[in-house]
C-alpha cells in the first residue's frame, strides 16, 4: 500500500524548495487506534456470559417441568381436596373453589352427593371439617373445598 505526503516549508527562497509530492511506503506492522480491553478478554468475557444464560435458561426449564409434575392433574393422578379424582371433578355439578349457596330442602349429604357423586362419603366428612357443624340453613355461603 502506498500514500502520497505533501511536504511543504515555510520559507520559499528557489524553485528547488518548492513542495514536493514524495512516495511513503506502508509500514510492516499496522498501527493500532484501539484502546481498552484487549480483544481474546472481551470474546472470554463473552463466552462466560452466554453459558451463564444457558444455565439460566435450563434452570427455569426444568423448575417450570418441576411445578407442572406437581400440580394435581387428571394426567397425572391428581385429587381434589374430597377425594374426587380431577377428570370426574370437573365434570361434577359443584367443583373446587366454587361458592355454593344452600336453597331450601338441602342437606350436608345432598350437597356432598353433588361435590362428590362416586364418594359422597369423603365429601361430606370434608364439609362437616369446614363448617364445624353437620347442620346447614337455607341460605348459607358455603365454599366448597
Amino acid at each position: 500500500m502506498a500514500a502520497i505526503q505533501i511536504e511543504e516549508f515555510e520559507v520559499l527562497t528557489s524553485e528547488e524548495a518548492m513542495p514536493y509530492l514524495r512516495l511513503v511506503t506502508a509500514q510492516n506492522t499496522p498501527q493500532s487506534f484501539r484502546t481498552g480491553v484487549p480483544l481474546a478478554v472481551r470474546r472470554e468475557a463473552r463466552e462466560l456470559r452466554r453459558k451463564r444464560r444457558i444455565r439460566l435458561y435450563a434452570g427455569l426449564v426444568l423448575a417450570g417441568a418441576l411445578v407442572i409434575l406437581l400440580m394435581p392433574g387428571a394426567a397425572f393422578g391428581g385429587v381434589t381436596g374430597t377425594g374426587l379424582s380431577t377428570d370426574i371433578a370437573s365434570s361434577a355439578e359443584l367443583a373446587s373453589g366454587m361458592v355454593y349457596v344452600v336453597q331450601p330442602g338441602d342437606t350436608l349429604s345432598s350437597i356432598s352427593k353433588m361435590v362428590n357423586p362416586v364418594s359422597p362419603q369423603k365429601a361430606r366428612t370434608v364439609l362437616v371439617a369446614q363448617l364445624g357443624s353437620s347442620v346447614v340453613i337455607a341460605g348459607e355461603h358455603i365454599l366448597i373445598p
